[in-house]
């Protein structure tokens, strides 16, 4: 994966209840969490694994996302490159990986490159944001 030669990219599952929060507010987060607008690159991570990807499991999905990335394009200067493609396989990371930054807060990595991230989402999204 760490290579790039895999063709993987870095992603989570996300699943929720749009009774609870929905669709939309999920979709904002994605946008405010991340760059959508640097190809093949998450701050200073760079390879094709770290590129921004919407993967979608049928037509309404891919148009719903399709529908979010021109909505959003306006929060950024530069044009979103997120690619939006069919969900393939989904390899489930290793144990060490799971909620790693609820195990492991203190990390460099969380202090430096997570926590901005998550300060800009609840920025925005406050009111929907738990921990």
């Amino acid at each position: 994966m760490c290579s790039g030669i895999t063709g993987h990219a870095e992603v989570v599952a996300v699943s929720f209840d749009e009774t609870v929060v929905p669709v939309e507010v999920i979709l904002g987060i994605f946008f405010a969490s991340h760059d959508p607008t640097t190809l093949n690159r998450q701050g200073y991570d760079v390879g094709t694994q770290y590129r921004s990807s919407m993967f979608y499991q049928d037509a309404g999905q891919k148009e719903l996302f399709e529908r979010a990335i021109e909505r959003h394009q306006d929060d950024w200067a530069n044009p979103i490159v997120t690619e939006v493609v069919r969900l393939p396989r989904f390899y489930v990371a290793e144990e060490y990986h799971q909620n790693f930054y609820a195990k492991h807060p203190e990390q460099g990595y969380c202090q430096v490159i997570i926590n901005p991230k998550l300060a800009k989402a609840r920025k925005y999204y406050a009111e929907w944001l738990t921990a």
